[in-house]
């Protein structure tokens, strides 16, 4: 077991990583991350908890506004708590993607019974590889 010293200065170093990840998160780094080409695609999503101890809690239905190789919007009649991590299902059809993790960086009220939150996916997607058999069939047609 370490000494208090050593927790002390894991737990800085933590939080200062922690400092330094929202320092860089000025609006203009943030325009950049979202300058990448979106999609307005509406799709079903389900939203659960990604961590272990959370994962129990009940499924969040919601609605895609769109997705971008990095993240997307996403429509719920509940907020969704910003910083948590979810797993996004999004369902078939336009775009054929895996089961995604995410992190919420941002949940707004758009109306009494309405939230929007934007996520950010762990890892990029490619949405030209993404899309469903039937879509790139009546591309062709």
């Amino acid at each position: 077991m370490g000494t208090q010293e050593e927790h002390n200065s894991g737990f800085d170093d933590w939080a200062h990583d922690l400092l330094k990840e929202l320092e860089q998160q000025t609006p203009e780094a943030i325009r950049r991350m979202r300058s990448s080409e979106r999609h307005e695609v509406q799709s079903a999503v389900k939203v659960r908890p990604a961590n272990a101890s959370d994962f129990g809690q009940a499924t969040v239905e919601g609605l895609t506004g769109d997705v971008s190789p990095g993240g997307c919007r996403v429509m719920t009649s509940v907020p969704l708590r910003v910083g948590d991590v979810y797993r996004l299902e999004i369902e078939k059809g336009e775009l054929d993607l895996p089961i995604l993790f995410a992190r919420c960086l941002r949940c707004r009220l758009v109306r009494e019974d309405a939230f929007e939150s934007g996520f950010a996916f762990f890892n990029t997607i490619k949405l030209d590889e993404a899309r469903s058999a039937g879509s790139i069939m009546d591309s062709l047609l």
